[in-house]
C-alpha cells in the first residue's frame, strides 16, 4: 500500500464454494473499476492505476467462513474533496454482490 491510499477493511462472508481470496478480490474490483462500462477511450487510459486491490485477507476469530478483506484504493480513483463520491464507490452497489452472502465495512482510513 501507499501512504496516499484509502484503506478499507471489509468483513466478508463468501457464498459456498467461493474462496475467500476470490471474494476479497471481487470486493476490490466491484467497488473500484470492475463495474465501469468499456468505452473506446479505455485504450487511452490505463485503468490499472485506479483499481482497488485486496492486499490481505484473514479469518475472523471464532466465526466460520468470515474473513476480513483489506482493500487499498488509490486516491486518484475519487473526485478530490468529495466524500459522497468516495462512499458511493466504496459502499455503493458492492453490497448487493452475488458472490457474497454478507459484507460489512468494518474500518476506513483516509489519508
Amino acid at each position: 500500500t501507499k501512504d496516499t491510499d484509502i484503506l478499507a477493511a471489509f468483513r466478508v462472508t463468501p457464498q459456498p464454494g467461493v474462496p475467500p481470496e476470490e471474494a476479497g478480490a471481487a470486493v476490490a474490483a466491484e467497488s473500484s473499476t470492475g463495474t465501469w462500462t468499456t468505452v473506446w477511450t479505455d485504450g487511452l487510459t490505463s485503468l490499472d492505476r485506479y483499481k482497488g486491490r485486496c492486499y490481505h485477507i484473514e479469518p475472523v476469530a471464532g466465526e466460520e467462513n468470515q474473513y476480513i478483506a483489506y482493500v487499498a484504493y488509490p486516491l486518484d480513483l475519487f473526485e478530490e474533496g468529495s466524500v459522497t463520491n468516495m462512499f458511493t464507490s466504496i459502499v455503493g452497489n458492492v453490497f448487493g454482490f452475488k458472490a457474497l452472502r454478507a459484507l460489512r465495512l468494518e474500518d476506513l482510513r483516509i489519508p
